[in-house]
């Protein structure tokens, strides 16, 4: 049972949202973990629209499930909690299924008032403790929408943190600043990935490894052309179903390659820190 937050600390588009989604789906379908992953984000339903298609007030059709409201999502979780009459099962109870037994989904907080949502956002470790309980694993995608404080109490109750960086040499070395500070050196659950990911750039795996002299080769989610309109249309499941037995010459196997690769990363270095205990 361990909780894996996604993070950035750039400005611009990382892919963040899309490399999480990739990971975690490919996740449920080559392993029997119980998955959960939580949305933090403010107005932004792109987490959403990867497993579900969305209405015109960019809300999840979910079909067969209850329409999504206050009173089944994260507010209902909450609501349960402070009674103090739960149990870690009840919090699948407020989630989505996407994959019975294997991925959930909660949502993210299901109001367009700022100080709502920041309200909201004090909860989620209380939230991440009792989901812990109950899943394998724990995906958590961490906003830039929200406080540092609330932000840092999220990582605080994490077990690894996989820190999105870009495909440039600014965030590169941005990163290597970054190494070099004492929060970070006293840390040993970071892991880097690069989303958005071009092959054919100059700032390829192997290059960057190389410049920033890690151990290992860096992880990175491609941009996928299929995949990022699977993402827009709620497909995202039945894109990697398909990519399950597809020759390993088609060019889209590529990303489900390098998904499987993050999973098996994550759950070395889960397992690694496990023995450190």
């Amino acid at each position: 049972m361990a909780i894996i937050t996604f993070k950035s600390n750039e400005n611009k588009e990382t892919g963040q949202t899309l490399s999480l989604v990739a990971i975690a789906t490919q996740m449920a379908i080559e392993h029997s973990h119980r998955i959960l992953i939580i949305s933090t984000n403010f107005e932004d339903q792109s987490l959403e629209s990867c497993f579900w298609e969305l209405d015109r007030l960019n809300k999840p059709i979910i079909q067969g499930q209850a329409a999504v409201g206050i009173d089944n999502g994260v507010e209902g979780l909450i609501r349960v909690l402070a009674s103090n009459k739960t149990s870690p099962e009840i919090v699948r109870n407020y989630c989505k299924t996407v994959l019975r037994d294997r991925l959930d989904i909660l949502l993210s907080p299901n109001t367009d008032d700022y100080e709502e949502y920041l309200q909201t956002c004090g909860n989620y470790p209380e939230i991440l403790k009792m989901a812990n309980r109950y899943y394998d694993l724990v995906f958590v995608d961490l906003t830039k929408k929200m406080r540092p404080k609330e932000a840092n109490d999220i990582l605080n109750e994490s077990d690894v943190l996989v820190l999105n960086i870009g495909q440039t040499l600014k965030s590169v070395n941005d990163y290597q600043e970054l190494k070099e500070t004492e929060d970070f050196r006293t840390r040993r659950n970071i892991i880097p990935l690069i989303g958005r990911y071009d092959s054919h750039s100059k700032y390829n795996v192997k290059n960057i490894t190389r410049y920033l002299k890690e151990k290992k080769e860096m992880l990175a989610i491609p941009y996928n052309t299929l995949y990022f309109e699977s993402c827009c249309e709620g497909k995202v499941i039945d894109f990697f179903l398909r990519l399950k037995n597809v020759d390993p010459t088609d060019r889209n196997h590529f990303i489900a390659a390098e998904a499987s690769r993050a999973d098996e990363t994550i759950l070395a270095k889960l397992q690694e820190l496990q023995m450190k205990i």
